[in-house]
């Protein structure tokens, strides 16, 4: 395993075009594969958690399952409602959509209190979320009676052309999110390597990865459905990842090939650093996948759906970093050596200024490593303070189920929602009250449910102007009651009107029936049932988390004390940026400086989702610092040499890198769903911090503190005075002078992470 990489790099370096045109194969496939497959999206039962689900579960035995439905919306657009040009426009309506193959039926137009505007209901055919994509004709239609009546606003909202219109915006926000991440990218990349070649490699390579990911998600769903949010994440992760991994290969190239100066070829160069960067890759792409894999822990469609697109970018990320890369870096490599024997600048005069360039980054860091060498006890106490301090916010944390209330208001379908509700504002919320008997007991659950929807009616968090009715299956084993909440699905009168129902009325009313099986559902009560569900698997999957981050890193680094540091730094950055994103978002101060419009609480999804990625990514900058320690020492440097001299080396690479990170997550910031600029924020806060304070300061302060303390092995490591052969690279050890591969491995790299 350990011999992997160098394995595959050394065929792909003396086989490049291969590597390539299989590369690219490869991508060619998975998309193909994908696109004739096609993707198979969740269905309403996929969503179904806790109670709300399993009336949900109970309505649809009996097909009394919730519709798809929109609201045709009729107004004057000056002065009082005209009454005959409104009943013409509400005849034309009924005509149009009554004729369309996605219609199951319109209602007959209801008035509003004040009378100044008609609702027409229309119910699709087939299930809830198929309701989306059969929308289009029914607005079509809309907007020609619209046209064929100019004195009169006719509007059309509803969860199907609101889930629409919140498609439409999210693959607008992810189009302008690539628009200001790529050039960013870019730019960093020029910055790091000065050639537009190698600043291009990390994007191709990325964004390749990106493409066979998608491909390989749409034939995943077919076993994990998809709910439609496992592209942002293969978005999201994807470009982040995968520059990385690039980056650190490329940069370790780089640093082979002015170490050998001039004296190794192309092929031994990429060898060598497969040697080392490669298996840190390798190590850093399996951790990102088993700690995302504790997603499917939740046992939830969304969360399965992300932890599939990450694993699967990742995967591919780490696969085209191992194969592909090593064979571009020949190609390139040749290409400088063909331009420095026609007269171009000597090898010796670019390896000298790229010595002086990473002793101009080793003076730089050294700086900013220098609280940490000479203080490392008072950097240490003031970098653990201000990170426990950002994170003492996080102590008042609210979670909410971001609902349709929380979309933007930028989308059409919202603005007409705003104003159904002014209208009717008996629509705001509705609890779904579902009964399961026996036919001869039917008779005894109506009169049940009756009683309940008086009882309601009397309660004043519950609307008393609308008359609660009872549905009943044909076989009559299934009744539901609808009951309706004159306020929004956020606020806390609705919260209470649901425990009133679920505490108070039904036990006093169907609770006193034997043989019946009761529950509520409802917009409200999905909301609520599906945050006490995720609070109740946050300690699994925190635990499995916590437990296989701390075996990844005992395991690639033989030390017990190196994995209780990972798993406690992960968890400083993390609650930090769990406490910012308290601060900024649960507020109100911040919504116009970002953009939102405050939930006063969290995205239930979350902080669970920023633990886990976290944890993932922050195992590629542990896995890349202390490595690049480890590897110090045992070319015999001491303890606390070793660590400077790492993280020094390593220092601009893991910088760059989290530029990249940041940038990617922070275009999110500018996203318009609430949730998903909740998530950018959070993570590219914590991965700023853990670059930064994390990595440069409490790290290097801890492990200069502990001294040789902290790599005391769980056995004894096998030593031996020279090189283990079959880790040289042939070439090296053909052409180079004995000093050259001193940085490969020693004998007991097979148990070590280079």
């Amino acid at each position: 395993m350990s011999q992997l990489p160098v394995r595959i790099a050394r065929w792909s370096a003396r086989h490049a075009w291969r590597a390539i045109a299989g590369w690219f194969a490869f991508v060619v496939l998975c998309l193909g594969a994908g696109v004739a497959t096609g993707t198979h999206e969740a269905t309403t039962e996929d969503y179904r958690v806790g109670e709300a689900g399993r009336a949900e579960a109970i309505a649809a035995e009996g097909g009394l399952q919730q519709r798809p439905t929109e609201q045709v919306l009729i107004r004057a657009r000056s002065g009082p409602l005209d009454q005959a040009a409104a009943t013409a426009a509400v005849r034309d309506l009924t005509e149009r959509m009554r004729t369309l193959p996605e219609v199951d039926g319109v209602a007959a137009p209801v008035r509003s209190g004040d009378g100044q505007v008609l609702r027409v209901a229309v119910v699709l055919k087939g299930p809830e979320l198929d309701g989306k994509k059969n929308v289009g004709p029914l607005l079509e239609q809309t907007a020609k009676v619209r046209d064929g009546h100019p004195g009169l606003v006719v509007e059309e909202t509803g969860s199907p052309s609101i889930s629409k219109g919140v498609n439409d915006q999210r693959g607008k926000d992810l189009a302008l999110s690539e628009r200001i991440t790529l050039p960013v990218t870019l730019v960093t990349l020029l910055a790091v390597f000065g050639s537009v070649v190698m600043a291009g490699v990390p994007l191709l390579l990325a964004l390749s990865s990106i493409a066979a990911a998608l491909g390989l998600s749409m034939v995943a769903s077919h076993v994990l459905p998809d709910p439609g949010v496992g592209t942002n994440m293969i978005l999201l992760v994807g470009l982040a990842v995968g520059v990385d991994y690039t980056l650190f290969y490329l940069k370790r190239e780089r640093e082979e090939r002015a170490r050998a100066g001039g004296r190794l070829g192309a092929e031994a160069l990429v060898e060598l650093a497969a040697a080392t960067a490669g298996r840190a890759i390798a190590v850093s792409g399996l951790a990102v996948i088993v700690s995302t894999s504790a997603l499917y822990l939740a046992g939830d469609v969304i969360f399965s759906s992300l932890a599939t697109g990450t694993i699967l970018v990742v995967a591919v990320a780490v696969v085209s970093s191992l194969t592909v890369l090593p064979a571009l870096l020949v190609k390139i490599g040749h290409r400088t050596d063909r331009r420095a024997s026609h007269g171009k600048p000597s090898r010796t005069r670019r390896t000298r200024r790229t010595r002086r360039a990473e002793a101009d980054t080793g003076r730089v860091f050294g700086a900013l490593l220098k609280p940490a060498r000479t203080r490392p006890v008072l950097t240490l106490g003031l970098s653990v303070l201000a990170m426990l301090a950002l994170t003492a916010p996080a102590l008042g944390l609210k979670l909410t189920d971001p609902g349709r209330d929380t979309f933007s208001r930028g989308i059409p379908a919202m603005q007409v929602y705003d104003r159904l509700n002014a209208a009717f504002p008996e629509l705001l919320v509705k609890h779904v009250v579902v009964a399961r008997s026996t036919p001869e007991q039917t008779a005894r659950v109506r009169h049940a449910l009756a009683d309940l929807g008086r009882r309601a009616q009397a309660d004043p968090l519950f609307a008393r102007d609308a008359e609660p009715t009872v549905r009943t299956s044909a076989d009559g084993r299934t009744s539901v009651l609808e009951l309706a909440v004159p306020h929004p699905a956020p606020s806390t009168e609705a919260a209470e009107s649901l425990d009133h129902l679920r505490n108070d009325h039904l036990p006093a009313t169907l609770g006193q029936l034997s043989g019946v099986e009761s529950a509520v559902s409802g917009d409200v009560a999905r909301g609520r049932d599906y945050v006490d569900h995720e609070n109740g698997t946050l300690p699994l999957v925190l635990g499995f988390l916590l437990l296989m981050t701390f075996a990844m890193t005992v395991r690639a680094f033989r030390s017990v004390v190196i994995g209780l540091i990972g798993v406690a730094l992960n968890l400083l950055s993390a609650g930090a940026s769990l406490g910012l994103l308290v601060v900024f978002f649960q507020g109100t101060w911040a919504q116009g400086l970002l953009g939102f419009h405050s939930l006063g609480a969290i995205a239930s999804r979350v902080p669970l989702f920023l633990f886990v990625i976290l944890f993932g990514l922050s195992m590629d900058y542990q896995v890349f610092v202390v490595s690049r320690i480890q590897e110090a020492r045992r070319n015999g440097m001491p303890a606390r040499e070793a660590v400077v001299d790492g993280i020094n080396r390593s220092a601009k690479v893991v910088t760059s890198a989290a530029i990249v990170m940041v940038t990617v997550f922070g275009a999110f910031v500018a996203l318009h769903l609430t949730e998903m600029k909740q998530m950018g924020f959070c993570l590219a806060t914590a991965v700023l911090l853990d670059a930064v304070v994390i990595r440069l300061m409490v790290l290097p302060s801890l492990l200069l503190l502990l001294g040789e303390r902290a790599w005391r092995p769980l056995r004894p490591a096998r030593r031996a005075n020279t090189v283990a052969p079959e880790t040289v690279p042939a070439t090296a050890r053909e052409t180079a002078p004995a000093a050259v591969p001193a940085t490969a491995p020693s004998a007991d790299t097979p148990r070590n992470v280079g």
